[in-house]
């Protein structure tokens, strides 16, 4: 009986309890706010993307397609594709020194009759950068200094032209166009240029083709035209692979003009004070000139470029 009692009382307590639920439920007045629900936190990443690259399937190179029907040599494409693109600081210096330094190396190449997409070489060799490899080689076109002789640069103590952009870059035509005729396509020119034409001729007669995507070559070579494909897509065709670069983002030439010069010069830092610049902006502006001073005892004539009067002062007052 007692234990009727109690489950009675039980059933009345939650009668009363849920009668109270549903009035404070049903209480416009009381009615309780929807729960916020919290917005999803912006991820920093959003509006990158990490993803494959669609390789065109018109690449070539000066007009000489690429087998990418191989799978070995779609793969090698694929990778230089993907280094190149994400490593995009490096494309991003590329980019910008390439509007300073393809309108002077553009018209050469084009008056020496080698396809325009050798200015990508220059791009692989030294990143338009004046320095020196570890090998020796300098200059925009990393000429070796016996080469460099071979081909009309003049090259010691006081002047090294591997470093003159225009005279390296009519050098390198030269070499381009007497290997294109040996080898018979571009595409093997190109890699003679960094394996040497000694080398491709050992590697051709060794394992009998007459074709680069044929050739079994060591790493830097076999990478190096795959490398030039890639620079010469991405460089062209920036959008395409993400990157945002406006014009004023370029670097750009300094408008200059040029002097005779068929005597020795005992202190360039003189000359430069003579046309209201310092040695820093001469040497900037000819990286030829090796030493301080210039003995030229031939009296043969240099041409030195100059910056136009005041061009420095007007940037440092912001005109």
């Amino acid at each position: 009986m007692k234990y009727v009692k109690n489950t009675l009382a039980a059933i009345g307590l939650m009668v009363v309890v849920g009668s109270l639920i549903f009035a404070v439920q049903s209480s416009p007045q009381e009615k309780a706010a929807p729960e916020k629900v919290k917005a999803p936190e912006k991820n920093v990443t959003d509006g990158y993307q990490i993803s494959a690259i669609e390789i065109p399937e018109d690449l070539n190179f000066a007009g000489e397609d690429v087998p990418l029907k191989d799978p070995e040599v779609l793969e090698r494409v694929d990778r230089e594709f993907l280094v190149n693109t994400y490593w995009q600081s490096n494309a991003l210096l590329l980019m910008k020194r390439a509007n300073k330094y393809f309108p002077v190396i553009e018209p050469i190449l084009e008056k020496n009759g080698i396809p325009d997409d050798f200015k990508y070489l220059a791009v692989a060799e030294s990143a338009l950068i004046d320095v020196a490899s570890p090998k020796g080689a300098a200059g925009m076109w990393h000429f070796m200094k016996a080469t460099g002789k071979e081909y009309g640069l003049e090259v010691n103590s006081n002047v090294d032209e591997r470093y003159h952009i225009e005279k390296s870059t009519q050098a390198a035509c030269e070499y381009i166009y007497k290997w294109k005729k040996r080898f018979g396509t571009w595409t093997l020119a190109a890699a003679s240029y960094n394996a040497g034409p000694a080398g491709i001729q050992k590697y051709m007669k060794i394992q009998k083709v007459d074709d680069y995507y044929d050739l079994l070559l060591g790493q830097e070579t076999g990478r190096y035209v795959f490398r030039i494909l890639a620079l010469k897509e991405i460089l062209s065709n920036p959008d395409k692979y993400g990157f945002e670069v406006e014009k004023e983002d370029l670097y750009k030439a300094v408008p200059s003009f040029k002097v005779e010069v068929d005597t020795a010069v005992t202190s360039w830092a003189d000359f430069a004070n003579l046309y209201e610049i310092n040695y820093k902006i001469l040497k900037r502006h000819n990286p030829w000139l090796r030493e301080p001073h210039l003995n030229n005892a031939s009296g043969k004539k240099y041409v030195v470029e100059i910056p136009n009067k005041g061009y420095y002062r007007e940037m440092d007052a912001g005109k």
